[in-house]
């Protein structure tokens, strides 16, 4: 009796360490509390070690060493295949390639509304030479700011963005800063006013006016608490939506990770027709959110995103802003032109 007990104890914790190390091919990625542990799939390989470690101590008490041997290796297996993502994802470079005539970078960065102040930002997207700033939890005051500063810092931006008034705090609004060497560009109606968007933090879509530059989307899903689960995958959805067409770049927090968009992807996207620029650079396992965690323990919640028309030559998510006063890191991509 009892070895059938181990036995079903161990298809049990076998099943349940499948489900966290491969949550897509389950289809329950986007299910509580499987999309919040996943979100943390560094805190993941570590706990499925530890569990290892834990196991193969028990294992030295004779009546428990079978069993305790069978889930140490059951637990090093599911380590091992996590850390194996982790890695095929990419632990984090350095610096970007240097820039071409027809690159374009991106910087995208959650300030948590007045805990980044214009200045950080603004030296940092200069440092950086973005020509697209996405600035989630940024109202278009703070924007402006940002904007001017960088104009000083010899780097002109026009500032746009998105509002939700029934959203308290700075989450309501996000700011979007484009260069001028992109052209002029204005932020749909439909973006602008709510009747198209996510769900509870507003994303802008700015469409080129002259030029022929990208469309430019400004992410913000809502975060899945379990109130707000519903709402979480209908911003996805709408997100991998906006990215339909061949010439769109998407930036700003998603407030998930590459395993919460399993299915979303169209024409081998991973959201919409949009890839992520991280995971295919290096550094699609470093941890936006929190900062207050080591990197790669924490969530790459915050993405970077280009359709077709677009080629991701390098990402850094930047780890010198951690007491910047934001929760979240800044993700830095640049991109050519495909062919």
């Amino acid at each position: 009796m009892l070895r059938l007990l181990g036995i079903l104890f161990t298809v049990l914790c076998a099943i349940a360490a499948a489900v966290l190390t491969f949550p897509g091919f389950f289809r329950v990625e986007r299910i509580f509390p499987i999309a919040q542990i996943v979100s943390f799939r560094g805190v993941l390989a570590l706990a499925f070690a530890a569990a290892a470690v834990l196991a193969l101590l028990i294992a030295f008490a004779k009546p428990l060493r079978a069993l305790a041997l069978a889930l140490a290796l059951l637990a090093g297996l599911a380590a091992a295949t996590n850390g194996v993502i982790l890695v095929s994802r990419g632990l984090g470079v350095q610096e970007l390639p240097a820039k071409t005539e027809s690159s374009i970078r991106i910087l995208t960065w959650n300030t948590a509304g007045p805990a980044t102040s214009p200045d950080q930002i603004a030296r940092l997207a200069v440092a950086m030479d973005a020509d697209i700033v996405t600035l989630p939890e940024t109202t278009i005051e703070t924007g402006t700011s940002v904007a001017i500063a960088m104009r000083e810092l010899g780097r002109p931006m026009w500032a746009h963005h998105a509002e939700d008034p029934s959203t308290e705090w700075d989450a309501g609004s996000t700011t979007l800063l484009i260069s001028p060497d992109l052209g002029d560009y204005s932020v749909i109606e439909s973006s602008a006013d709510g009747t198209s968007n996510t769900s509870t933090v507003p994303s802008a879509v700015a469409m080129p006016v002259s030029g022929d530059g990208p469309i430019v989307v400004a992410a913000h899903a809502v975060a899945p608490r379990p109130a707000y689960m519903r709402e979480w995958r209908e911003d996805l959805q709408w997100l991998a939506d906006q990215c339909a067409d061949g010439n769109v770049i998407m930036a700003g927090d998603f407030n998930a990770t590459v395993d919460h968009m399993s299915g979303l992807g169209v024409d081998g996207g991973d959201l919409g027709r949009c890839t992520d620029a991280a995971a295919s650079t290096g550094s699609g396992a470093v941890g936006t959110w929190s900062s207050a965690y080591p990197a790669l323990l924490g969530a790459p919640i915050d993405h970077v995103m280009a359709s077709t028309r677009w080629v991701a030559t390098g990402s850094v998510v930047v780890r010198s802003t951690d007491d910047s006063g934001s929760d979240h890191r800044p993700l830095v991509v640049q991109l050519e032109p495909a062919g």
